[in-house]
């Protein structure tokens, strides 16, 4: 097993600059994901750190040897990508095998590794098969496993379940998780999918335009995000942003008016805020509750999905263009044109000031003690 360290990596093409001075340290055995919008970078860094692209400045270490100039066969990695790239004529063992024979792997080795990791997959039983005979998630478990029976020290994952329906993107997540604690190796994987992330990953990489915006738990990004980008980015559904004005503001809390007329308390260090300042004011959906006795919002229904476990209502604040989303107990029931009450308590609220930046959520504040 080996960290990785990137100390200010940039990527260019020509005078187009895809990666900006990116750093970045990956602890040992850690599994670490990058996440971000399409054109965000976030595969264009796995693959600088692979070696399949060559870095244009700043360092890579991968354990304790600069790979700059390292080829991609001697950094001690295996990458798995969207694409499952079997080779159709061969059966499961020789596509895992293949690439240790090509080493001059001892025909005893080869076979004790393939079926350890085999085993380790649970496709054991299926050695004997070729790949047209396989379902999406069992040829990603060979995928898997070709590159579990090098040994790398860093394994590398290029959005690996986006080509799976997602029914068995669910239950892949499971099967990542399982394989990394079995293994505890060095994983870093990428994807778009913020739910992917934050089931799986250690840590969080959050990028936009090549450049990393925040790194944290999961659980501190969606508690604690540093930014708008961050705070839009992780949760599903995506935060909701409205505009305000600062009332009154102290390190304890801040209060806001919106341009509907509403008062709204919230607990953050807006000591740097003034009166009159414009702000963000993000409330998540799943954070507000019906006819709440405190921070009121009175919306306009203009949609409902009734989903049984939960009741989505998309409603429009009067006044404004600002749509707000909301999930909520999956009995209540809604209709398009009713007129509702949405409180949430100051506890849940972010702020973000006009440059984007939040104001600091007081220390320990919790979704669970909002809620």
């Amino acid at each position: 097993m080996a960290d990785v360290k990137l100390v200010g990596v940039s990527k260019a093409y020509g005078e187009t600059r895809i990666l900006h001075g990116v750093d970045l340290e990956i602890h040992d055995g850690e599994f670490v994901v990058f996440v971000g919008p399409s054109g965000c970078g976030k595969s264009t860094l796995l693959r600088v750190i692979a070696g399949l692209e060559d870095i244009t400045g700043g360092t890579l270490t991968i354990g304790n040897k600069v790979v700059n100039d390292v080829p991609p066969a001697e950094r001690g990695i295996a990458m798995v990508f969207q694409s499952y790239a079997l080779y159709p004529h061969m059966n499961l063992f020789d596509n895992m095998a293949f690439g240790l024979k090509l080493a001059g792997m001892p025909k005893d080795e080869i076979d004790r590794s393939v079926h350890q990791a085999a085993k380790i997959l649970n496709i054991d039983h299926l050695l004997q098969r070729k790949p047209k005979d396989l379902s999406g998630g069992q040829r990603q478990r060979v995928a898997i496993g070709r590159a579990i029976v090098r040994k790398p020290e860093v394994f590398l994952f290029d959005e690996p379940l986006s080509n799976l329906d997602t029914a068995l993107r669910v239950r892949m997540r499971y099967e990542f998780a399982k394989l990394h604690e079995d293994l505890k190796t060095t994983m870093i994987y990428v994807t778009h999918d913020q739910v992917e992330a934050m089931t799986l990953a250690d840590r969080i990489v959050v990028l936009s335009a090549g450049k990393i915006e925040q790194v944290g738990s999961p659980l501190e990004l969606y508690e604690h995000p540093d930014n708008l980008f961050v705070a839009g980015f992780i949760g599903s559904p995506a935060m909701n942003f409205i505009p305000a004005e600062v009332v009154v503001a102290n390190a304890a809390q801040a209060t806001v008016k919106l341009a509907s007329g509403e008062i709204l308390h919230c607990e953050v260090n807006a000591a740097s805020a003034k009166p009159g300042d414009q702000v963000t004011l993000g409330i998540r959906p799943e954070h507000f509750r019906v006819d709440a006795a405190e921070n009121r919002i009175r919306a306009e229904i203009t949609f409902v999905e009734q989903l049984g476990s939960a009741t989505f209502a998309y409603g429009a604040l009067p006044g404004t263009d600002t749509t707000l989303t909301c999930e909520l107990d999956g009995q209540l029931r809604l209709r398009g044109g009713q007129a509702l009450t949405l409180g949430v308590t100051p506890a849940a609220c972010h702020l973000f000031d006009a440059q984007g930046h939040a104001y600091r959520r007081h220390a320990g504040q919790t979704e669970q003690q909002a809620a």
